[in-house]
C-alpha cells in the first residue's frame, strides 16, 4: 500500500494503540497473578480469557501497521516511551480492588481506540473496520468488569468466606449470582473463544 502523509500519521497513531494493547495483556495478567479473595476463581479464569482476545489485536495492529508502510515496534522501552499513561499501581490485593483499577483502565484504552478510529475513517476504512472490531470486544469486556463491580457493591464478605479464599464450588456459585444469565451468557461466549484460542497456555 502506498504511504501517504495521512497513512504515517495514522501509523503513529496505531503505534500507540500497539503499545496500549502490549501494555493491557500484561496488565491483565498481572491482575490475573494477583488478585486474591472471594470470586478468586472466576476473576481469575475470565482475566486470561481478556488476555486470549486482546493479545491478537496487538498482532493485528502490527499486521496493519506494516501493511501501511510502518514499522511498529513491540520492545518494552517502545512501550515505556510512547505510552502517556500511568502504570498499572494494585498489587497483590482483593477482586473488587483490582476489578475498579481495571475498569479505568478499559476507559481510557477504549476512549483512545475511539479517537484513532475517527482518524482511520477518513484515511483508510480498513483499519477503522479492525478499530471497531477491536473496539467492540474491549467494551464486552469493560462490560463483565462493570457488571461484577455493580453486584459486588464492594461488599466480599456476604458469600461468607470474607475471612478465605472460596472453593471452586463456591466461586462459582457466587459469580453466578453476581453476573447474572445474561452476563453469564457472554461470559461463556468470551470463555469459549479463551479455551480455542491457539498456544493460549494459562500461567
Amino acid at each position: 500500500m502506498k504511504t501517504t502523509p495521512e497513512t504515517h500519521e495514522l501509523n503513529k497513531a496505531l503505534q500507540v494503540r500497539l503499545a496500549a494493547l502490549l501494555d493491557l495483556g500484561l496488565t491483565l495478567k498481572h491482575v490475573h497473578w494477583n488478585v486474591v479473595g472471594p470470586n478468586f476463581i472466576s476473576v481469575h479464569e475470565m482475566l486470561d480469557d481478556f488476555v486470549a482476545k486482546v493479545r491478537p489485536m496487538s498482532d493485528e495492529t502490527a499486521e496493519r501497521i506494516r501493511t501501511l508502510g510502518g514499522v511498529p515496534c513491540g520492545t518494552p522501552q517502545k512501550i515505556i516511551d510512547t505510552r502517556h499513561w500511568d502504570d498499572y499501581g494494585v498489587g497483590r490485593d482483593m477482586t473488587t480492588r483490582h476489578l475498579e483499577a481495571l475498569e479505568k483502565v478499559f476507559v481510557d484504552v477504549i476512549d483512545d481506540h475511539r479517537k484513532v478510529m475517527k482518524q482511520a475513517a477518513d484515511v483508510d476504512p480498513v483499519t477503522e473496520d479492525m478499530l471497531i472490531g477491536q473496539t467492540a470486544d474491549l467494551e464486552l469486556m469493560h462490560w463483565f468488569v462493570q457488571s461484577f463491580l455493580e453486584h459486588a457493591g464492594g461488599d466480599q464478605s456476604r458469600f461468607g468466606f470474607a475471612d478465605r479464599e472460596p472453593t471452586s464450588g463456591e466461586a462459582a456459585a457466587a459469580a453466578k449470582t453476581e453476573l447474572g444469565d445474561e452476563t453469564a451468557e457472554k461470559y461463556e461466549e468470551m470463555a469459549k473463544v479463551g479455551a480455542n484460542a491457539k498456544g493460549e497456555g494459562k500461567i
